[in-house]
């Protein structure tokens, strides 16, 4: 935890103040988008498709109501009648005698009275006839302009206040709409007289000022809907609306038209199935749903902002961390099957009112920040990669430093056994320098010395290990390993010993340095990082590294300028070195036999004097005064005749035991 904070909080820095103002900002329009995305024109269209999804998988199955009839005009009725606008008044008549006898508990009628039929005095009589509570729809101009004029007003007016001594009253029968021309909700109440017929028909107050979404059920069965649907053609005869008496007694009975191009509405069951509903069903869906009580609540403020805000950080921590591919699929799935599944989940309750509960919002708030998050982390971490990258690149080939960005897991967290190739350097003299010359003139030279030097391991494909002073550490085969590490490794040594000599001349503003000293082995070593929490280095550590620092160290007293171990050597070919004889170091029993290579100091190919020092090897010791003799025409070859006498001194197969 702590380790993701610092780098949470080391990528606040980084981002910088106008980054973090613009992220800030993208994710408060996120959190803004998620929590009003109703109110928002380009969401509102997903929002109401999701809802109406929800609602329809979510709609309780349910049994025949036994509460409510439905009674109809249809396509039937009209053929019979010959009539189709407005809809017979003398069959509405006659019906509504005959329903009356079967004494229902009310009867609505959804049909508007809006204009003078020659069936208004029959249909006049029996109103005033009937003896169950009846409610006639009525709107007004001022409420609905678009479809009653003033003048289908007043007639209403005037007809129902002609049989206002009977049970007849008028009730509202609109049925609001969405933009979309979508029902979903709950009609606004009624903001003069008459009530709407929902409060009216069935007497309950509980609904008065209820605004919220309508409840939908579907049939348990398909052959059984959810209202009882009748022909109004079958109540036109007095012996057959008899005979449907236990259909009628006691139930509320609405009256109104099952038409396919006429009162009918798109629901947020049409979404699945592809069916409109007629307008008196949608009247039976209200009545039911006052009669059950089922008075759905809507969320509390608090809890949209809460989804919103919950969603938002959702998707800034998966954006803005850098989780592995494993990790993040599953991490996202579970996110999106939760912003999905919330809403659904509390529409199935029932209890719950989702009609303007965010879903679509809480999905593109949760993007936004996705988006947001992800862009600076990416900003941030492109920034952080061209640091390291310039970082390892002061270590590591540029190549090597690629490859281990990416893929991190090259670079072993803890320690690994691997071969390598382990080289080290030093001046000669350079304490001594440090101690004569001015700290600007030493810093001027040692930094041009380690830059070349630095150069030339990286040119080479090896890794810098570190610098001690004056000395480099190299190596190569870790964090990655090539076929030709040795090649590359000994070339760089013989780079390094001849980048040396050029130090060794004077040049204005630079004091000239001693000669540069090479060590190189091949073995094994415990590579890795390695520290503390506040402080780690890759390095190597173990019998490889301690042998080409000695043999480096054997240099001075060898006499020579590069020193290169058996197992170095053989990876480029001992035609490329002069033998120096065998050699054991402290802190190591084994003997080494080591080699210088050819074109470093004065080491030349001479096939003489490796046949002569074969020779001695093999136990010849008359070769070691042909060895002497070799050494003597090259006077200023002081390591070859370093050689000859440690050679005297040892004897053919001999250790020379280092100090």
């Amino acid at each position: 935890m702590a380790s993701r904070t610092a780098v949470l909080r080391r990528a606040v820095t980084q981002a910088g103040p106008m980054r973090l103002a613009i992220t800030t900002a993208v994710l408060l329009l996120a959190v803004l988008a998620a929590r009003f995305s109703w109110n928002l024109p380009v969401l509102l269209a997903a929002e109401r498709g999701l809802y109406d999804v929800r609602a329809a998988l979510t709609a309780p199955r349910a049994d025949q109501d036994p509460r409510i009839v439905l009674v109809v005009f249809t396509e039937k009725t009209l053929a019979s009648t010959g009539k189709r606008s407005p809809l017979d008044r003398s069959m509405l008549a006659r019906a509504l005698a005959n329903i009356d006898r079967q004494k229902p508990r009310a009867i609505g009628v959804d049909v508007l009275i809006d204009q003078p039929q020659t069936e208004d005095p029959q249909l006049t009589a029996v109103l005033l006839a009937m003896k169950s509570p009846t409610y006639f729809g009525f709107s007004t101009n001022s409420e609905n302009a678009e479809f009653v004029m003033p003048w289908q007003e007043a007639h209403m007016r005037r007809f129902f206040d002609a049989v206002k001594t009977a049970p007849v009253r008028t009730a509202n029968i609109r049925l609001d709409v969405d933009s979309d021309n979508a029902w979903r909700a709950w009609p606004t109440p009624a903001a003069a007289p008459p009530p709407l017929l929902v409060n009216a028909i069935t007497g309950t107050r509980s609904f008065d000022d209820f605004v919220g979404a309508a409840r939908f059920r579907q049939p348990r069965a398909a052959d059984r809907p959810v209202f009882a649907s009748l022909e109004i053609d079958l109540f036109a005869d007095p012996a057959v609306a008899d005979a449907l008496s236990s259909a009628i007694a006691g139930k509320i009975v609405l009256i109104g038209a099952d038409l396919p191009e006429a009162d009918r509405f798109i629901t947020p069951l049409t979404r699945l199935s592809g069916k409109t509903t007629p307008g008196v069903e949608l009247h039976a869906t209200l009545i039911a749903q006052a009669m059950d009580g089922a008075r759905q609540m809507p969320l509390p403020d608090w809890a949209l902002w809460m989804a919103a805000i919950v969603a938002v950080l959702a998707g800034a921590v998966t954006g803005g961390f850098d989780f592995s591919t494993r990790a993040l699929v599953p991490f996202i799935a579970a996110q999106l099957a939760a912003v999905a599944a919330l809403p659904v989940w509390l529409q199935s309750l029932g209890s719950y009112d989702t009609l303007g509960m965010p879903a679509f919002g809480l999905a593109a708030g949760w993007l936004m920040a996705l988006m947001a998050a992800s862009t600076t982390a990416r900003i941030v971490g492109a920034q952080q990669r061209r640091f390291a990258q310039g970082a390892l690149g002061k270590y590591l080939p540029r190549d090597v430093a690629e490859q281990i960005l990416r893929e991190p897991e090259q670079l072993a967290l803890k320690g690994e056994r691997r071969d390598i190739y382990a080289l080290f350097t030093d001046i000669e003299g350079f304490t001594s320098m440090c101690q004569d010359q001015p700290p600007e003139v030493v810093a001027a030279t040692l930094n041009d010395y380690l830059d070349v030097m630095s150069n030339a391991v990286l040119e080479h494909g090896g890794t810098i290990d570190k610098f001690v002073g004056d000395a480099v550490v190299a190596f190569w085969g870790a964090p990655l390993s090539r076929p030709d590490d040795g090649i590359r490794a000994n070339a760089c040594a013989i780079a390094m010993a001849r980048a040396g000599e050029v130090f060794r001349t004077p040049r204005p503003g630079r004091q000239p340095l001693g000669r540069t000293r090479v060590g190189l082995h091949h073995g094994r070593a415990v590579v890795g990082n390695f520290g503390g929490e506040g402080r780690i280095q890759y390095t190597a550590l173990g019998d490889s590294m301690n042998v080409a620092a000695r043999l480096e160290g054997a240099n001075k007293q060898l006499h020579t300028a590069a020193l290169v171990s058996r197992e170095a050597a053989m990876s480029v070919g001992l035609d490329h070195f002069r033998p120096m004889g065998r050699v054991r170091v402290r802190g190591r029993e084994q003997p080494i036999d080591i080699f210088e290579p050819l074109g470093v100091g004065h080491a030349v190919a001479d096939p003489v004097f490796a046949g002569l020092y074969a020779r001695f090897q093999s136990g010849d010791m008359a070769a070691l005064d042909a060895l002497r003799h070799h050494s003597a025409g090259a006077p200023d070859d002081k390591a070859l005749a370093y050689l000859v006498q440690r050679l005297d001194t040892v004897g053919p197969g001999g250790c020379h035991d280092l100090d």
